[in-house]
């Protein structure tokens, strides 16, 4: 038989309390706790020292929004899958639960009234119906149709957000947008209390789920070997739909949230990107994307981190600072993913920056550096070509050392 019916060893959850926080998680805490430094120290207006309430709250309330669905993204990767569709699901979940609000309370929703729980409810539930279908949508197109995870939930990803544009224009006379300026509704997200309850009951439920249970032992073993655990009796199918019922019901909660947030549906916007924002920080938090190993608890860790990032970002730079949101989220995708790398293949004596292609790399990464650091302290006095030319210059010459010592490394062998 070509295939071995043994299942490939992966990194099991941890199992007690007591190692609830494991070596990834304390890492980032302690990279939270140097960002949180370095944003102290480059702040002019020296935010968090002065005023840090209002910080605090908004960095907790985009954590937990973020965490919420990047933990259903933790479950499909840590299961060897992938789920590009969380930001459409938002979008579509919020425009599902804005439709039904419209339709049963209309005057309610348009004029601030007294809004039935009920409706609420129905509303709701409704957003959650929607994402338990898109995630059995997923399954199906993955394990019945053949699809590729990448394939199908890309499909999805460019099609749900078109869809929740045509329901917005029907329902609301051809507008782009519904306005739900209800306060019983917003309070879901206003009353932080509310969304930090959801996500921590969330991240317990799924901790549980993943860590204390042969459901969650079975995920492990499918991200880390589909056909050995296919024969060893693990029913992958089944595993595969409630990996993506989970990842798409996580989002149709956040998109609830977020619509509460706002006060608005917007599909255009709405949700827009998120996907990757979830992956990154399921990634920082310590999943592989090769499947089989990931941590609970240290993706809304990555959550955190993220959002310390962008806040601390936006706090140096003062002005535009969510043109930078997109480039910070790719860079720390890439640097996390290429960190495992880096440390799996070091041990081989890999040569990351030999040849043509590696004196590529150390241009490219040099150039990259210092157009980064130029960018976002371009405030500095010391001038943005200063900043380019010395930073560009020192990653230049750190690289090239590296390169040699790959060499000399090389030799000795």
């Amino acid at each position: 038989m070509a295939s071995d019916p043994t299942p490939a060893p992966a990194v099991r959850p941890a199992l007690g309390i007591a190692r609830f926080f494991q070596r990834t998680e304390w890492g980032l805490v302690l990279a939270i706790g140097v960002v949180l430094l370095v944003t102290v120290g480059l702040d002019t207006d020296h935010v968090y020292w002065h005023n840090p309430g209002p910080s605090v709250k908004d960095i907790v309330r985009q954590t937990v929004l973020l965490g919420i669905f990047a933990l259903g993204a933790a479950v499909v990767i840590i299961a060897g899958g992938i789920d590009l569709s969380a930001g459409s699901v938002i979008a579509f979940s919020g425009t599902i639960c804005a439709t039904l609000l419209l339709w049963l309370a209309p005057d309610a929703v348009r004029l601030n009234q007294p809004l039935p729980l009920w409706v609420m409810t129905v509303a709701c539930l409704g957003a959650l119906l929607s994402g338990f279908l898109i995630g059995s949508l997923h399954a199906w197109l993955i394990t019945v149709v053949g699809l590729p995870p990448f394939v199908a939930t890309l499909a999805t990803l460019v099609g749900l957000r078109s869809l929740s544009r045509a329901l917005v224009a029907y329902v609301n006379q051809n507008s782009t947008q519904i306005p739900i300026p209800n306060r019983e509704f917003r309070a879901l997200a206003n009353e932080l209390w509310i969304p930090i309850a959801v996500c921590l009951a969330l991240l317990a439920a799924v901790w549980l789920l993943m860590s204390r249970t042969v459901v969650g032992r079975h995920l492990y073993a499918l991200g880390g070997n589909e056909n050995a655990a296919r024969l060893s009796g693990v029913p992958t199918d089944r595993l595969k739909w409630l990996a993506y019922c989970v990842s798409a019901v996580l989002s149709s909660v956040a998109g609830i949230l977020y619509v509460a947030s706002v006060a608005v549906v917007e599909p255009e916007t709405l949700g827009k990107g998120y996907e990757l924002n979830a992956i990154a920080a399921a990634v920082v938090g310590g999943c592989s994307l090769q499947g089989g190993i990931g941590s609970i608890p240290g993706t809304l860790l990555g959550a955190l981190f993220l959002r310390v990032v962008m806040d601390g970002v936006a706090k140096i730079i003062k002005s535009s600072a969510d043109v930078y949101e997109g480039l910070i989220v790719g860079v720390v995708v890439a640097v996390a993913v290429a960190f495992t790398q880096l440390r799996q293949a070091g041990r081989g004596g890999v040569r990351f920056f030999s040849g043509g292609l590696g004196l590529a790399a150390i241009v490219n990464l040099s150039l990259f550096a210092g157009v980064l650091l130029a960018l976002l302290l371009r405030e500095s006095e010391l001038g943005g070509w200063t900043i380019f030319g010395s930073v560009a210059a020192l990653v230049a010459v750190l690289l090239t050392g590296v390169r040699f010592a790959e060499g000399r490394r090389h030799k000795q062998k």
